[in-house]
């Protein structure tokens, strides 16, 4: 049996005390040596974290695994014998005093506190999308790895394919022209939304620590479908379909159109509202203002969000018999499309293609488009990742605005200097949640 001792030595710091500088970061933490594997800890070591335990488990050196739920994490443990395993990353953090960086899989309501806990500690930080529950823990994080240098990357790994470089690089070089409009759509949400209602109580099987699970969400009875895969859809877990997959497929057109917050978000058609769950299909329109970018002006960009179903007009001239990407951008002077990791650009309609020579590379390339790689190098060279908390931060804030105007159900103004809707008040806990006693970030 586990150990579910808890050591609660890194939450007696709220965000402001931490980015004022609390915590001195660690010389080892600045630089790992080129010939030197990192000793990597993993929190979140079933499902997807999986994934990412086998594949730093190969290149690098693994010195912790934690999953709150051993059935869920028992192949990997198994693969692993002889790597120490935990169901609270406290405890882990607490105990192996040889972690150098930090791997973040766990259902999104526990990365922010992870992630900032880590970097507290000087350890370089991995997190899966989207990088927080909250916008308040985007700009936290942000700033965070800021302060205490380290090297940070988001799992959004199409950010490290040459295609979202070849679109910059086509869109940059006046491919469409200027870009007023930008459609995006997604086939999620694949698990239950629009649920109103808290599941009923079921049996706590004794493989899962259910208060570490929950985290910093508030309490609620154990049902066996919230996890583990369904927690994306409740509000107190997830960010719903949005929060899932903004961060791969709006990500081309954050970079390309260099787009930062939007200043209002209106919910344009939506099914399944409730306070509980996510939507079961939404469709959002994001106003992102006129803005400068070395120099230059850009206009201003309306993008539409499309879930459950829901999807964009046929841009005009393009066949019905051609298939999309995920993402349709309008120009001045015509059209492009690209799939959902930004990969594929390709003019509209297709035949526009034949004559197109793409413009000569000039974005440096991520070596293999290894998104993980990138980070591990990172880690090395002290040079910054593709996705580093720089850029993903922001980013996610951007996705995460589209969540609270679901959470209010109409159309919201957003500050992002101050972090407040100023039409609807009754949005700020969705900006800034509540943490439960313990859980603080």
């Amino acid at each position: 049996m586990k150990s579910n001792r808890v050591s609660r030595r890194y939450f007696l710091m709220g965000t402001g005390a931490t980015l004022a500088g609390a915590f001195a970061m660690p010389s080892w933490a600045k630089r790992v040596r080129s010939n030197n594997k990192i000793n990597i800890a993993h929190v979140g070591a079933g499902g997807r974290g999986g994934s990412h335990v086998n594949y730093f488990g190969e290149h690098e050196n693994l010195v912790g695994l934690c999953d709150a739920d051993d059935s869920r994490a028992a192949s990997i443990y198994a693969k692993f014998p002889s790597v120490h395993t935990f169901r609270d990353w406290r405890e882990m953090f607490d105990k192996q005093k040889n972690i150098e960086a930090v791997v973040i899989a766990t259902p999104d309501h526990v990365h922010a506190p992870v992630a900032m806990a880590a970097m507290q500690m000087g350890k370089h930080v991995y997190c899966e999308k989207p990088l927080t529950h909250s916008i308040y823990e985007a700009r936290a994080l942000t700033k965070a790895a800021r302060r205490f240098g380290v090297m940070t990357q988001m799992g959004n790994q199409g950010h490290s394919g040459h295609g979202v470089r070849e679109l910059c690089e086509m869109i940059w070089s006046g491919a469409i022209g200027d870009v007023k409009e930008v459609h995006c759509w997604t086939d999620r949400p694949l698990w239950p939304q629009g649920i109103p209602d808290p599941l009923p109580e079921e049996p706590l099987p004794n493989t899962l620590d259910w208060d570490v699970w929950i985290g910093p969400a508030p309490m609620r009875p154990y049902n066996h479908e919230y996890l583990p895969f369904n927690w994306r859809g409740w509000w107190d877990f997830g960010c719903g379909a949005l929060g899932d997959m903004g961060c791969h497929i709006m990500d081309a057109s954050f970079w390309a159109l260099h787009l930062g917050a939007p200043t209002a978000v209106e919910v344009v058609e939506v099914e399944g509202l409730n306070s509980q769950s996510a939507p079961k299909k939404s469709h959002l329109k994001l106003e992102f203002p006129e803005r400068a970018h070395e120099g230059k002006k850009l206009a201003a960009v309306t993008m539409h969000w499309y879930d459950g179903g829901y999807m964009p007009p046929r841009p005009e001239g393009v066949p019905e018999d051609e298939k999309l990407g995920d993402t349709i951008f309008i120009g001045e002077k015509g059209a492009l499309t690209c799939q959902t990791y930004g990969e594929n650009p390709r003019l509209l309609p297709a035949s526009k293609m034949a004559d197109y020579k793409k413009p000569d590379p000039f974005l440096p390339r991520v070596e293999g488009e290894d998104h993980r790689a990138d980070w591990t190098r990172a880690i090395r060279d002290g040079k910054r990742s593709a996705s580093d908390f720089s850029y993903a931060g922001p980013l996610t804030e951007a996705v995460l605005i589209g969540n609270l105007a679901l959470r209010v159900g109409g159309r919201i103004e957003w500050d992002s200097k101050t972090m407040k809707v100023t039409n609807h008040p009754e949005a700020d806990p969705f900006v800034k949640r509540q943490y439960r006693k313990g859980w603080t970030l």
